[in-house]
């Protein structure tokens, strides 16, 4: 119970937009998993009325092959946020885990990890992405662990610094001076004061990730067929701009307003933060 009203406390943005968007998500995460509930259609059923404009039968209309795009949508929000979620839960403990062994050792260790840090990021991420994507079979699995392994690196170094700054503190030296052990150091008094900026780097990553799959999903080279996404939704779309635009500007929206209020949520994060 003190751990939720501590998170409760934590995202009591004073920011309206932050709000907003915390709300925003908050709603969307649930229609995601209550999507059976809320969809009178099946995402992947084919239907005989193909590019109906939205309706009160079909909300925001139907595409192509007469599927009904706010199933889709519902549907497609959970790739999406799952994509999101596990993609920075990766990138997170990864990039966690070598910023702080970085930061905290320092020596040659802390020389290695970082070289094999700038060498990651010297390869241009999106190319490597499709590289690999086009390597093997695309599929939502293949999409978050490429996405998760190759955007660790901010995460490194931005904990490399805070470690760095966090160890040089009294407290930490009394510790070492106390002979407490390295992992105590580690846990008890180095891990929480790094926590928080993490926090909104996750949010970023979250943001970037969801993004990426839309991308990849879009050149079709992500979430393949018959699973919906809003990338290949946005794909599905290209011939009819003309005859059935809801069919491009549903989706769009709906990446567009999802990315936003991330973003908006990680500097509601950081206000709280430098508060």
């Amino acid at each position: 119970m003190k751990m939720i009203k501590k998170l409760k406390d934590f995202l009591a943005f004073e920011n309206k937009a932050s709000q907003f968007a915390l709300i925003f998500i908050i709603l969307l995460i649930f229609a995601a998993l209550f999507a059976p509930l809320l969809c009178r259609y099946n995402p992947a059923e084919l239907g005989t009325e193909s590019l109906l404009p939205p309706s009160f039968n079909h909300f925001f209309g139907t595409d192509d092959f007469g599927r009904d795009i706010f199933s889709r949508i519902l549907y497609g929000a959970r790739i999406s946020l799952s994509v999101g979620f596990i993609a920075v839960a990766i990138s997170v403990i990864v990039g966690f885990l070598f910023g702080i062994i970085s930061g905290f050792f320092g020596g040659w260790i802390d020389f290695l990890i970082m070289r094999f840090v700038d060498v990651m990021l010297s390869f241009p991420s999106i190319f490597l992405i499709l590289s690999i994507q086009a390597m093997f079979t695309p599929n939502i699995y293949n999409v978050v662990f490429v996405i998760g392994l190759t955007s660790w690196m901010g995460v490194a170094r931005l904990v490399r610094a805070e470690v760095l700054s966090v160890k040089e503190r009294p407290f930490v030296e009394a510790a070492k001076v106390l002979g407490l052990p390295t992992k105590n150091i580690l846990f008890r008094h180095i891990l929480p004061n790094v926590i928080e900026p993490v926090l909104v780097a996750a949010t970023i990553g979250m943001a970037g990730a969801i993004l990426t799959e839309s991308a990849l999903s879009f050149l079709g080279l992500g979430v393949q067929p018959p699973l919906s996404s809003w990338g290949n939704m946005l794909q599905d779309s290209q011939a009819y701009l003309r005859d059935a635009p809801w069919m491009a500007i549903i989706p769009g929206f709906f990446i567009f307003i999802t990315v936003l209020c991330i973003y908006l949520i990680g500097e509601g994060i950081k206000e709280k933060i430098q508060k």
